[in-house]
């Protein structure tokens, strides 16, 4: 019988977004990006406001990277997965990973991420699939990439998963009544929802008490800042490209 584990990425798996912490990575190997995000803060003030969507304001983020040739990006995400990701991530989930892996459950990486470095990621730690929102290859990166499809958050995650990998779209009840999924997020309810057992870390206070009502367990592996304004802050250093351990 098929089971599965579902991971959510930022803060999950990590302890940060990884989209501050690939720009940090970038940043620190070409510190004059940093001058691209000036085109973000407007957006970032809109988005704020509930003016931009998420997806605009995403794609507006990725300017850092503008004028980059795919392959280089590509090459720098492998070595973000082999060298950054291995460096965060919790042990904690590293060992639950593991542990799913020995059951023989079918590893899958559920991001609303770029496209091009969770990838990597789920290549790195041995997943045996991966969903992010897909981002229109270019041989060189425009300013603000295009979106293919929708962002993959909420109710997308799970129809990305049905629409690219088929023991999904199969599964029986079941099967899914064994299988597992883990998030820190609400956005994340209909992730959890999907398999029989939902595992919080370091839930957002909405979803804590979501999960309280349904007895699900919640993780509190140790972060490298205290609380959401040190979450802030490290995030903030990274757009920057100025943060380290």
């Amino acid at each position: 019988m098929a089971s599965f584990a579902f991971f959510d990425l930022d803060h999950t798996l990590l302890p940060f977004d990884t989209q501050t912490l690939f720009a940090n990575f970038v940043q620190r190997r070409e510190r004059w990006r940093s001058v691209y995000l000036l085109g973000f803060v407007p957006v970032a003030l809109l988005r704020a406001v509930k003016v931009v969507p998420t997806v605009t304001a995403k794609r507006a983020f990725m300017g850092y990277l503008w004028g980059m040739k795919r392959e280089t990006m590509q090459a720098m995400a492998r070595e973000f997965a082999e060298t950054e990701v291995k460096r965060w991530i919790y042990p904690e989930l590293l060992k639950i990973i593991e542990e799913h892996r020995a059951a023989g459950r079918t590893l899958i990486l559920n991001s609303a991420s770029p496209d091009f470095y969770p990838h990597e990621i789920a290549r790195v730690l041995g997943f045996d699939h991966c969903i992010a929102t897909r981002i229109e290859a270019h041989p060189v990166l425009p300013f603000m990439p295009q979106v293919i499809g929708t962002n993959n958050k909420r109710e997308a995650k799970i129809s990305a998963m049905k629409r690219d990998i088929p023991v999904v779209a199969n599964a029986t009840a079941e099967e899914l009544a064994d299988s597992w999924a883990y998030s820190d997020s609400s956005a994340d309810l209909p992730l959890l929802e999907f398999a029989g057992n939902a595992v919080l870390v370091h839930p957002s206070a909405s979803l804590e008490a979501i999960g309280k009502e349904r007895g699900w367990p919640v993780l509190r592996p140790e972060r490298p800042y205290g609380g959401k304004f040190g979450d802030m802050f490290a995030a903030g250093r990274q757009v920057l490209g100025i943060y380290g351990r």
